[in-house]
């Protein structure tokens, strides 16, 4: 057999697997009810009682977002028509072109993260069959007045009125990827208490693995470009830094590179690596899902819209805290 004939083998063979995973969730997901037992959480210093479809349809927001991101970056397209309907108000998305990558292997991660992340987005709406929400408003611009450029601004990548543009190269698309990665992995992680459905949890705990997996490809990619190009491991941390300032007091935020390290125990100053943000106990991070929409909201206050969602998210859970 020859060597491509191997390797057509090896990806119809991932494939089977993924469709094989998926169908497996689908009928199981499919089964359950989703209306489990109401939880409460607070949000802007007051209760709202959820249920597991609540929590689902906000982690759906969220796989909108990035699948449009990463589809238009990868593809020069966003998601197809049957991926946007649902209950609440549908939105269009702003902005979002096919990245002319240079670096092969940037390329290659990011058409595998886009298929993955569309996957997502059907994954969940078919776990919520008629009570999935649809795609809200999304801004994925390049243009000085889009969610981009605020959050590049807001990490000092560029100075006021200028546009930062995710789809310039691939440096810049991986910035732009890391604003979502890591908002990602400590929402699945936040979220999963809120879940009372075992089938659910095992379905978020898939959602959570894949989008660490992510975001350890995208923190990985950086800090190794970053060695060459010292300002893109700063302008990552930068970013980091700016996430942190928007989620609260807690320090829930690592950028990729630390600047000591103990050597025979005394203290030196040295550049490291941080691709896998952990607290002391080793363990990631979780964010509330009022920290998540302070992120992507791009506020620090209570919010119901702003920044990438510029109408705000559909679903029950929609409003942002208070620092």
């Amino acid at each position: 057999m020859t060597e491509s004939a191997h390797l057509i083998e090896a990806l119809d063979s991932r494939v089977r697997r993924r469709d094989e995973r998926r169908d497996f969730f689908k009928a199981a997901l499919g089964a359950a009810a989703v209306g489990a037992t109401a939880l409460s959480f607070s949000s802007s210093a007051r209760a709202q009682s959820v249920t597991d479809a609540d929590v689902l349809n906000f982690a759906l927001n969220l796989e909108y977002l990035e699948a449009q991101f990463y589809s238009y970056a990868a593809f020069g397209t966003g998601l197809a028509n049957n991926l946007l309907t649902g209950t609440g108000t549908q939105g269009a998305v702003t902005g979002g072109r096919r990245v002319n990558f240079t670096d092969p292997v940037v390329a290659a991660y990011a058409k595998e993260i886009a298929n993955d992340e569309i996957a997502h987005v059907a994954f969940l709406r078919t776990a919520l069959g008629t009570s999935a929400v649809a795609q809200p408003a999304i801004d994925v611009s390049a243009n000085a007045n889009g969610a981009f450029s605020a959050a590049a601004r807001a990490a000092g990548l560029v100075g006021a009125g200028q546009a930062f543009d995710p789809y310039a190269s691939d440096e810049a698309f991986l910035l732009g990827a890391f604003i979502f990665e890591d908002v990602g992995v400590t929402a699945y992680k936040g979220a999963a208490p809120l879940l009372t459905n075992k089938t659910f949890l095992e379905a978020a705990a898939g959602l959570l693995a894949v989008e660490a997996y992510h975001a350890a490809l995208v923190r990985t990619t950086l800090y190794g470009k970053g060695i060459a190009t010292p300002s893109l491991r700063t302008s990552a941390d930068a970013i980091s830094n700016a996430r942190d300032s928007l989620d609260g007091t807690t320090d829930l935020d690592q950028g990729i590179s630390a600047t000591t390290t103990t050597i025979n125990g005394g203290t030196a100053t040295a550049t490291a690596s941080n691709i896998v943000p952990l607290d002391a106990n080793g363990i990631a991070y979780s964010r509330s899902v009022g920290q998540v929409l302070n992120i992507v909201y791009l506020t620090n206050t209570a919010a119901s819209m702003g920044g990438f969602f510029p109408a705000g998210v559909n679903g029950n859970i929609r409003t942002s805290t208070a620092n």
